[in-house]
């Protein structure tokens, strides 16, 4: 079928040709075109016509002036040669030929111009140019839209683009190798314009090939496969260069195969970091894999799958590509030249870079040679295509002959100058074909000619309809007579329509994107720090105590504060939210499910740092619908955990071990320095929810069995002393239902899974005491009634105590006590917390809330103290030989005296940093999600890192 589709476009060519020159015979005499110089850009060497065109035109009577230039490939002579005449001035020339687009000041009026305008979209930068053209009366034909019967373009440069771009990733691969340590025959290759043709080019890349065919090529880098995007003259080019190394075509469908094994030598392997495994993988280096993937590999309907080709063109909207899953993953070097029409389903997302350029455990990687690891299989991206933000989103800009390459990473960062580094090395030159221009002027050329002889009948001063043109040249006119084509006037609507958005973005980035804060608390203002940082983000928070509010506008100029109940005020939440592109929930839990259902409602993405409750999960759907994200869990604890886990399993997994059992600390304390109460503990808010913890039920695996902890108690029951950080006197205890986590972490080899909460020993025993005394029940209490009458906390001991009479000295109060704990140190503990001594006591009802309150003013930080987070999670792990590992993951983080808690900072950065992603567009899975993936986790914690919260891995062998 493509040899019968080349032959029927070569009959169609040689036909125009034929019939143009017969009709043409008598019209061209005394017709003067002109060739003007190319002063886009100081690369651009190519001609839209060849010395040998021109002596073709000269012969059938038309005069050919071309303007002199010295950075023409084909020198000034060889045109001479040709007859043409050689002068500055070209405007007796009734057509004037070029290639990019003209100056606008060198535009001359009544003259019919060809070259490629890039209007057609109603590109910006190019408007001015299209308002010249219609005001002098010019006639602008555009070679893109030159095209045949079934619209496939007729002259296009896209073969030599296909070449060059092809030479230049080669090049540009044996830098990046080398940068990772690794020689290879790819080094012997030049860039593309530093060959005097292509012949030169392949015949580098043929030496390469030879060397690659005698075993050169360093086993530790594996097989190396090359993906072609599409089947048209860019990839067809691309994959001529690539066929002068010695190469295997796959199919789509092999790719993962043959990305695994190769197929050709054994040899034993190491895991990347890790002691090495005995164990062998076939591997093949004397040749490279190529794969040519078209649309019906990686398209299917969102509904149903399947593919049709009309139907992905007239409604692209109703395919995805699956690529990024299929294809991506085992790919070395992706070679793009497919036409990308806006609205049609990309390559490659920004979350999908960061999926593909996460730290792999290469399989093949031999540990005999010592050789450093590639970090990630992906190796180099050649975008031919050269369309920013387009089938390659994390591209929004073109590279240059002068810097060719970028290393983009999996933290949207660029390096231009550098070879060494993370990322995936990228060449998106948008002028490819101009670093070998002869050939591209010579193959341009010969397509060009016979439309050629049509167009040089144009006369600009009359009108179209006057003209006889063919089809082609008829259809590819943009601007006629002072006005836009019939083809072409949607270029105006699209104009407005391009304005308007212009001017919507000029005004999303003068204003910039909103983000709502919800709640003006301890760990609001990191979080607010990290976000205005970027001039592009107006924060908007709104609390029910205006004066915290207001501390953060004072404290970060252009802050926005907001009085705002939100149960009282469902009104004004609705419409602060509307305009807000995402919202940062840092209420209490039990408020998150309505502040999510107004984002839904609102289509505004929602971020909080609590526990995914069964009330956020049931909106999942209706998340999904509306296009909106709803992510919790990203603080600390539940947060920075889950992102330490998770990163942890993947790359055990990807090296081949199994987790045996994950246990799991977390816990926010106060600096040692500052720990001498009888809590050992201290408040920086309300302490309801750490004594309510202490009453909660709990479950988790320990040897495959499940255990059970009753509520109200049980949890003081079950504390263990800890000394993985033997300077710190440590107890903890199990912490909810760490069961579900074996199926959310995927970690089903697990016999044991628990989570649990730190302390410092003291603790446990306090708050057994407080239990024992009713001090944290959460019913009402007769007493406590806030109307009732005034009681002291040793009144309310006394009647806890079930005293009769509470006129008791204070000796034997204390006797009484020690006889109800059975314990000493239980009455002392109380003593020092004052709750034996005749001051007022602040009635809440319940003697939780009321305990609360009291221990929030009593446990609080003063100024010069500082607190402390403490995270931990002990891996256990099997390897491939049978050899066990202990993994501990440490997280010690201290607060900062005149500065942000610790636990403001480790709450507040990750919640930050989430929102920042989703404003970005790195994260783009919508409903109801967790930050389980890759693309969110591993960037997460890259980011981290950069504020000050790092982490450190321990390590035991068995």
């Amino acid at each position: 079928m493509k040899i019968l589709q080349l032959y029927k476009r070569e009959f169609n060519v040689k036909l125009v040709t034929h019939m143009s020159s017969v009709r043409c015979i008598n019209t061209l005499k005394g017709k003067t075109i002109a060739i003007r110089r190319e002063d886009q850009s100081v690369w651009e060497r190519r001609a839209p016509l060849a010395p040998s065109n021109v002596r073709q035109l000269i012969r059938a009577g038309v005069k050919v002036i071309v303007q002199p230039s010295n950075r023409r490939a084909y020198p000034a002579q060889s045109y001479q040669a040709a007859g043409a005449v050689l002068q500055e001035d070209i405007s007796s020339a009734s057509v004037i030929f070029g290639v990019k687009q003209v100056p606008v000041d060198q535009l001359i009026s009544n003259k019919t111009y060809c070259f490629f305008s890039h209007t057609i979209k109603a590109q910006e930068s190019n408007m001015p140019l299209l308002d010249a053209i219609l005001e002098k009366n010019i006639r602008l034909l555009d070679y893109e839209k030159l095209t045949d019967v079934n619209g496939q373009r007729v002259v296009a440069f896209g073969k030599y683009a296909g070449v060059a771009g092809m030479v230049n990733i080669l090049h540009g691969l044996g830098l990046r190798l080398l940068a990772l340590g690794h020689h290879t025959p790819f080094m012997h290759i030049g860039p593309a314009h530093n060959y005097r043709d292509s012949a030169m080019a392949r015949q580098a890349i043929r030496d390469a090939g030879y060397e690659i065919a005698l075993g050169a090529m360093p086993k530790s880098i594996g097989p190396l496969t090359f993906i072609f995007t599409g089947s048209g003259n860019v990839s067809q080019g691309g994959q001529e260069v690539f066929q002068e190394l010695p190469h295997e075509y796959v199919p789509p469908e092999m790719l993962k195969k043959v990305a695994e094994h190769g197929g050709k030598h054994r040899i034993s392997y190491g895991v990347y970091n890790r002691p090495p495994l005995e164990k062998t993988i076939v591997l093949d280096t004397t040749k490279i894999y190529g794969c040519e993937v078209r649309r019906r590999h990686h398209l299917e309907r969102k509904e149903g799958g399947g593919f049709d080709p009309d139907e992905c063109d007239k409604h692209p909207e109703r395919y995805i590509s699956t690529f990024s899953k299929k294809v991506a993953p085992y790919a070395s070097v992706i070679v793009n030249g497919i036409y990308w029409a806006v609205g049609s389903p990309k390559l490659l997302t920004i979350p999908d870079a960061k999926y593909l350029l996460r730290p792999a455990y290469a399989p093949w990687l031999p540990a005999s040679i010592g050789a450093p690891a590639l970090p990630h299989r992906m190796l180099a991206i050649c975008d031919i295509s050269a369309d920013p933000g387009g089938s390659i989103e994390f591209m929004n800009e073109c590279t240059t002959i002068d810097t060719p390459f970028c290393l983009y990473d999996a933290d949207r960062n660029k390096d231009t100058k550098s070879f060494k580094g993370p990322g995936v090395l990228v060449c998106s030159i948008d002028n490819m074909p101009t670093q070998l221009p002869k050939e591209s002027t010579d193959f341009f050329g010969n397509l060009l000619y016979p439309y050629a002889l049509d167009i040089i009948r144009s006369d600009a001063r009359l009108p179209l309809e006057e003209h006889n043109f063919s089809a082609a040249v008829h259809d590819a006119i943009i601007a006629s007579n002072g006005r836009l084509t019939s083809n072409f006037e949607y270029i105006q609507e699209l104009r407005l329509l391009n304005q308007r958005c212009k001017h919507k973005a000029d005004k999303s980035e003068a204003q910039t994107k909103t983000v709502l804060v919800l709640g003006a608390g301890h760990v609001s203002a990191p979080l607010v720090e990290y976000l205005h940082r970027d001039s592009n983000i107006h924060l908007i928070v709104a609390s029910q105590l205006k004066e915290e509010a207001d501390v953060l506008a004072n404290k970060f100029p252009g802050v926005e504060p907001v009085l705002l109940n939100v149960l009282e005020r469902p009104d004004t939440l609705s419409e602060i939210v509307k305009p807000a592109d995402v919202v940062v929930s840092l209420l209490p839990y039990s408020l998150h499910h309505v502040v999510a259902n107004v984002c839904i409602e609102a289509k505004t993405h929602l971020v909080t740092a609590s526990y995914t409750n069964e009330e956020i999960k049931a909106l999942h759907e209706e998340a999904l619908a509306a296009g909106v994200t709803i992510l919790n869990e990203v603080g600390l604890d539940p947060g920075i955990d889950h992102l330490l886990a998770l990163e942890c399993f993947d790359n055990v997994r990807q090296a081949g071990g199994k987790i045996e059992s994950f246990v799991s600390w977390c816990g926010g304390l106060p600096a040692p320095e500052c720990s001498y109460n009888p809590l050992r503990y201290k408040f920086s808010w309300s302490p309801r929810g750490v004594l309510l913890n202490t009453l909660a039920p709990a479950r988790f695996y320990r040897d495959r069995q499940v255990i059970e902890i009753e509520p109200d108690g049980g949890l003081m029951s079950a504390v263990q002393d800890l000394d993985f950080l033997p300077g710190f006197a440590l107890e903890g205890f199990p912490n909810r239902d760490s069961t579900i986590y074996r199926d959310l972490y995927g970690i089903h080899t697990a016999n044991t899974v628990q989570r649990g909460t730190l302390r410092f020993k003291g603790f446990c025993n306090t708050i057994r005491v407080l239990q024992c005394l009713g001090l944290t029940d959460p019913n009402p209490h007769p007493s406590l009634h806030p109307n009732g009458p005034d009681i002291t906390w040793r009144v309310l001991i006394c009647n806890l105590l079930g005293l009769a009479n509470d006129n008791i000295f204070y000796e034997n109060l204390k006797r009484k006590l020690a006889e109800m704990l059975d314990s000493e140190e239980g009455v002392q503990a109380v003593e020092a917390l004052g709750l034996l001594k005749e001051d007022l006591v602040l009635k809440l009802s319940t003697p939780l809330d009321t305990l609360t309150h009291y221990l929030s003013k009593k446990l609080c930080y003063d100024q010069n103290e500082r607190d402390l987070v403490i995270l931990r999670h002990d891996v256990g792990i099997l390897w491939p030989d049978n050899r066990r590992e202990n993994r501990g993951i440490n997280l010690v983080l201290y607060g900062e005296t005149r500065g942000y808690s610790a636990m403001a900072r480790s709450v507040g950065y990750p919640t930050a940093i989430a929102v920042k992603m989703i404003l970005d567009g790195e994260i783009q899975q919508r409903g109801v999600i967790l930050p389980f993936t890759p693309d969110i986790y591993r960037p997460m914690l890259n980011r981290l890192k950069t504020e000050g919260i790092e982490f450190f891995e321990t390590s035991n062998w068995i």
